[in-house]
């Protein structure tokens, strides 16, 4: 699971014949640092208080919360935790009102609390008077609502259960889960005879000590037995002693609760960062410059234009830029990426945004756009190093899909450094991200404009950098400025970067060429073929790559010819009809 968990959990018979209360935990498999660790449900608890009317009371708690927490780990991993308990819970309201209706005057209803712990983040979904509690920082907070008659004499005649309508609806509670947290769901024959003070002080183990979860509940009924409470008393206790990496379900969750920061000008200051430079504004995004006056260290913060601040899809979109960053930086291709901060130096963010570190020099772009080429060698180099960030990348299923010279950073350092993975595919974008045709089209291979347009994959990215290289040897793109579904363009094969510049040897020549052929076989294949190209250079130079047939190039080229043809032999005869003697 990717919480490490105390889990305690008591039950305590009132005076009535049968115990009505039900309750239940569960945690996923595999540990914090398991590669699936991603996919994981993390781990439910479940308490519920059985209505006694007609006598299923008991069995409605049960079989309420056995399918919920055996269920949610079959639910699909893509789907949001509300989602998935949302569908589970309806379900079971479904079956248990229609056996009420064929069954009466036989009745079971019940109340139900769930708890799901999962990444960085915890989801409550609520009906009924069972009660849930978060304990942080010595502060106890009620997270849930009871849906109960607000009448002193009707205190216990619920408003809202588990089978007794068609139609449930449910409250959903969602935020950050943190290392210290105790969850503690109780019935109301436990909250019902204990002030909000008495919990807080038995949930909170004493100074010096570390009382477990079992201690917590068994303390909580004992106490509660002790206030006179007479009633089914159930207490399921939740200590979290760590958590992991973010997930994505945790970077969606901050997406739609923080606001969006408004737009900022220098000297402004954001969460202790002072702003020294705006960087970009595209109208969807901005990138702004900070620096830390504490440390004086610099940073990049990326987040969205105000005006997209309540666009979800936008949202959902630089969530997973977040995830994905992150899930990057304990890879091997963390070297030459931009390093993502959970949050700003000493503390949380109080908005939405991405914070990177920022590193001198400058980008491919900006070295193209001052008219200064590399040479060759440091040009090969620096591709090289895009090529194995890239083959790293596409190793761990994720397709860039904008590479660029303005998406290439060079550092003070000489690392060329990969930036924005704002349009990247992971298999857990968007699907607006997905259905997105991004990319600059100048740098897009020439099947994704066909109709219908040809999947991306990772010959997507290998052909962007093509272009890329051939635009660092020679200051041109191979196919001239293309604009979107412009096929046109890619009816002639690119001159050799030798032509334009006599320095660039044939070697590399042959490798540019290859990778921005217009005939995807012609290309290569994976990223670790282009690096290896790359690397052995005139040693074992590619051959030379075949030029492309006029037919393939303009299959109407000889409907063209052969018209031409005609068009010269009617002129020549009516010629000869006209001015010749007979």
């Amino acid at each position: 699971m990717s919480f490490d968990l105390d889990i305690g959990f008591v039950s305590s018979a009132g005076r009535g014949s049968a115990n009505e209360d039900f309750a239940a935990a569960m945690a996923g498999e595999g540990g914090a640092d398991d590669a699936r660790a991603e996919d994981q449900r993390g781990a439910i608890a479940a308490i519920a208080d059985g209505v006694s009317t007609g006598g299923m009371g008991r069995e409605a708690a049960q079989t309420t919360v056995t399918s919920l927490v055996r269920d949610y780990f079959g639910t699909p991993a893509t789907w949001d935790t509300t989602v998935a308990l949302d569908r589970i819970v309806t379900a079971q309201n479904g079956w248990l009102h229609g056996i009420n209706r064929r069954r009466a005057p036989a009745v079971g209803l019940t109340t139900l609390t769930a708890l799901v712990l999962r990444g960085q983040s915890y989801t409550l979904a609520h009906v009924g008077d069972t009660r849930a509690y978060l304990l942080r920082d010595g502060v106890l907070a009620c997270l849930t609502t009871d849906h109960a008659v607000a009448h002193p004499d009707f205190a216990h005649q619920l408003t809202r259960s588990v089978g007794a309508d068609e139609r449930l609806v449910v409250d959903y509670r969602q935020g950050e889960a943190q290392a210290g947290d105790v969850f503690v769901l109780l019935t109301d024959g436990v909250h019902g005879s204990l002030t909000e003070r008495r919990i807080a002080a038995l949930a909170a183990p004493p100074a010096g000590t570390d009382a477990d979860a079992q201690s917590v509940a068994a303390a909580l009924v004992a106490a509660a037995r002790q206030a006179g409470s007479a009633d089914d008393a159930t207490a399921l206790v939740l200590r979290v002693r760590g958590v992991s990496v973010a997930t994505l379900h945790d970077a969606a969750l901050q997406a739609r609760l923080l606001p969006i920061p408004p737009a900022l000008k220098v000297g402004d200051s954001l969460d202790g960062l002072a702003v020294t430079a705006l960087v970009a504004d595209s109208g969807v995004a901005c990138l702004y410059q900070m620096r830390d006056p504490a440390s004086r260290k610099l940073y990049a913060l990326k987040t969205l234009h105000p005006r997209r601040a309540h666009d979800a899809e936008e949202r959902a979109t630089l969530a997973h830029e977040a995830w994905l960053a992150r899930r990057m930086q304990g890879g091997r291709a963390a070297d030459h990426l931009v390093r993502l901060h959970a949050g700003p130096p000493g503390g949380a963010a109080s908005a939405f945004y991405l914070l990177y570190d920022w590193h001198g020099g400058e980008t491919l772009q900006q070295l193209i756009d001052r008219g200064h080429r590399p040479p060759p060698a440091q040009a090969a180099t620096m591709a090289l190093q895009v090529a194995r960030t890239l083959g790293l990348l596409h190793r761990q299923g994720v397709i860039h899909r904008d590479i660029k010279p303005a998406n290439l950073h060079q550092g003070e350092d000489g690392v060329v450094r990969v930036m924005d993975l704002g349009v990247a595919l992971s298999g857990r974008e968007p699907a607006s991200t997905r259905a997105l045709h991004a990319g600059t089209p100048s740098y897009i291979n020439p099947e994704q404009w066909d109709d219908p347009p040809q999947p991306v994959d990772a010959r997507s990215d290998l052909f962007a950098l093509g272009v890329t290289l051939y635009q660092l040897l020679t200051g041109s793109l191979p196919y001239g400025e293309v604009v979107p579904y412009q096929r046109g363009r890619y009816r002639r094969d690119p001159l050799p970067p030798s032509r334009r510049d006599p320095a660039v040897p044939i070697w590399l020549d042959h490798v540019v060429l290859k990778a921005v052929a217009r005939d995807p076989a012609l290309r290569f294949e994976t990223a670790e073929e282009l690096a290896l190209a790359l690397e052995r250079g005139a040693s074992r130079p590619l051959t030379t790559p075949p030029a492309t047939p006029l037919a393939v190039r303009d299959p109407a080229a000889l409907w063209k010819i052969g018209c031409a043809v005609s068009l010269l032999l009617n002129l020549l005869l009516v010629v000869w009809l006209l001015f010749l003697p007979r």
